[in-house]
């Protein structure tokens, strides 16, 4: 599918925020499957997150790291982008527990602020604890505020609280988290939390839509994809 870039907009140290003008619906935690350009170089999609949807629009939040990236971040107002869409398998928001803890690290937050928007909906009561490297790193934070107390910890101490977000999670008092960020933070809170939790993983993926057997990880219920089974994976099954 064909969207067009309606904002496109830096708003961190190398990451951006792009609207697309698209009228969809998709569940938090599931992704888009951008193609960066017509020629084969980049010759993988890239797979992002999806930050929000509202009033027939679609909002990304992505970090540059590599040559598609870098590229994607100088495309245009106006231009339009080679899409699939609603692919993996989001965030369960059908939870009973009340008190929701979100854990984002680095460019594992974006998706949450769509999660806590469709959480709040619910009643649910949200808390969010969001790591990165340093205060130029820092999005999201006012606007994950307005569903409920969000903590920032930065790993050299520029701003909010020096460290990890395990050390701020050890002191809240939560019934059930959804994470979303790199694997080591992932398994620490796998290792502390192994009941009543959601991950979502970044992964490497060929081809986004379960084609290529890529991106597969063992579970206690056998193999499967994080781009379809996954990205979102219940802290039960993992092994």
């Amino acid at each position: 599918m064909k969207l067009e870039i309606k904002k496109h907009v830096p708003i961190a140290k190398d990451v951006y925020e792009m609207v697309l003008d698209c009228n969809v619906h998709m569940k938090p935690g599931q992704f888009i499957n951008i193609k960066i350009n017509d020629s084969h170089i980049p010759f993988l999609r890239r797979p992002i997150s999806v930050a929000n949807i509202e009033g027939g629009e679609l909002t990304i939040i992505y970090k540059v790291f590599g040559e598609g990236t870098k590229e994607l971040s100088q495309r245009k107002v106006g231009e339009e982008l080679d899409c699939l869409l609603s692919l993996g398998n989001g965030f369960d928001i059908s939870i009973k527990e009340d008190s929701i803890l979100l854990v984002g690290g680095g460019c594992g937050v974006p998706p949450l602020f769509y999660l806590a928007k469709e959480l709040s909906k619910k009643g649910k009561k949200i808390t969010s604890v969001l790591g990165f490297s340093s205060k130029e790193d820092v999005f999201l934070e006012k606007r994950l505020g307005e569903y409920g107390d969000v903590f920032v910890t930065t790993d050299d101490g520029s701003y909010g609280i020096k460290g990890n977000v395990m050390d701020i999670i050890k002191d809240l008092d939560f019934d059930y988290y959804m994470t979303c960020g790199p694997e080591a933070m992932l398994l620490a809170l796998k290792s502390n939390y192994p009941k009543n939790g959601q991950l979502s993983f970044e992964e490497r993926m060929g081809c986004g839509f379960g084609a290529c057997m890529g991106c597969s990880c063992e579970t206690l219920t056998g193999y499967k994809r994080i781009c379809v089974e996954g990205p979102v994976i219940k802290v039960e099954e993992l092994i």
